[in-house]
């Protein structure tokens, strides 16, 4: 199949001026369904694929969200680029709200509910992470961000924590303190499933709020969230036109991951002692 570029956010991100829709796949994986049915699009002649992370409707928690079949689908589909848009609370006072960031660290909060892994079930790997953001792709969103007008801050570390729950005060001072960007909620395990997948994975971070540091500041609430969400998207989707004419669906995946050959680098089961299923179940995710 073509190399697709893959959008992950919410449903509004993909309805800007261009993007022709062709079909929604429906489909299986050996991890479970995807959040909601594949959008199979394009945007002048670029091949795309959207997904809804959080389900149509927003019908699944951050801690339900299937991350491991959702990049198992988008793989499968072609996908070798993706951005990730995803909503994020402010740590910093240079981060206002309506702001957007790319990040380059992310600090994991999470708490091992979540599927961060294909591996297991008879093949043991280790992929590298040090640096989880394809760096080419986080530059290149920056650029388009600036260019659709947005306040955008490039680099800084993401926390990402478990949620459904917005965080405490405690938890939001240490997090400032030690020096983090953003706060969310999505992106681990999305981020190392990618990697384990080949796939170059940048994440812009649209803020909606300070979090509940701020001494001057209103508490992060969903209300204040989802006012922030509607002005950020408008911001997004010029974001993304930007950026996609600014790619190469046919480059595939880079040297972030160590190559094409950086997972199976990764593997260190032994080849007579890997086992039948799990080799069929990591097919795809193997395939460069």
């Amino acid at each position: 199949m073509n190399n697709r570029i893959g959008i992950i956010g919410g449903s509004g991100i993909y309805t800007f001026e261009g993007v022709k829709i062709h079909e929604r796949l429906s489909t299986e994986t050996p991890f479970g369904k995807p959040s909601a049915p594949l959008i199979m699009a394009d945007f002048d002649g670029i091949p795309l694929v959207f997904l809804p992370r959080h389900g149509e409707g927003h019908t699944l928690s951050p801690s339900e969200v299937p991350y491991a079949a959702n990049i198992y689908a988008l793989k499968q589909a072609g996908v070798r680029q993706l951005i990730s848009v995803s909503a994020v609370g402010s740590l910093q006072e240079e981060y206002h709200p309506r702001h957007f960031v790319v990040p380059d660290q992310i600090y994991d909060r999470t708490k091992g509910i979540r599927r961060s892994t294909y591996f297991g079930g008879g093949i043991v790997g280790h992929i590298g992470f040090g640096d989880p953001f394809c760096p080419e792709l986080s530059r290149l969103l920056y650029d388009a961000a600036g260019r659709a007008g947005a306040t955008v801050h490039m680099g800084g570390t993401l926390v990402c924590m478990e949620g459904p729950a917005f965080s405490t005060r405690a938890e939001s001072m240490v997090y400032r303190k030690l020096g983090h960007s953003v706060i969310g909620m999505t992106a681990l395990p999305e981020a190392k499933l990618a990697r384990e997948a080949g796939i170059c994975y940048a994440i812009l971070c649209m803020v909606t709020d300070f979090d509940v540091w701020h001494e001057t500041e209103e508490d992060v609430t969903v209300e204040a969230v989802m006012a922030n969400v509607r002005v950020n998207t408008v911001r997004a989707r010029k974001t993304l036109e930007l950026a996609l004419g600014m790619m190469d669906p046919e480059k595939g995946s880079c040297e972030c991951y160590g190559g094409p050959e950086g997972i199976g680098n990764a593997i260190i089961t032994t080849p007579e002692h890997r086992s039948y299923l799990a080799k069929e179940h990591l097919k795809v995710i193997l395939d460069r």
